[in-house]
């Protein structure tokens, strides 16, 4: 796992959302999904870029139900930009790096 990608669980996932004063990239995934694996090592390299502009979490759907229903979450990878505790940005299904920095940029 890389440092600037951090998994959380739901209790965890509250407590960044609520208290984050950057914008959060979050990664709805799970270990059975092969589009969640490719997606993988493209948050690893934006994470890696963005640092101090961007959080970059992960939130394993099947250890976190609860979180994933409250999004709505029913196709995966679902990535989803919080900004002041908001649903900003999502894209669902695997996205490209060019697709995701765009994206992101917008709320940096």
């Amino acid at each position: 796992m890389n440092e600037n990608v951090r998994d959380l669980n739901s209790t965890e996932f509250k407590e960044l959302i609520a208290s984050c004063k950057l914008p959060i990239l979050i990664d709805f995934w799970a270990t059975w999904c092969g589009p969640c694996r490719m997606q993988s090592p493209i948050l690893h390299d934006l994470a890696d870029e963005l640092v101090g502009k961007i959080v970059v979490a992960k939130v394993n759907v099947d250890e976190n139900e609860e979180i994933a229903s409250i999004y709505g979450i029913s196709s995966i990878p679902a990535l989803m930009v919080f900004s002041k505790g908001e649903v900003v940005d999502k894209s669902i299904g695997l996205t490209s790096k060019a697709a995701l920095s765009a994206m992101l940029i917008k709320h940096i």
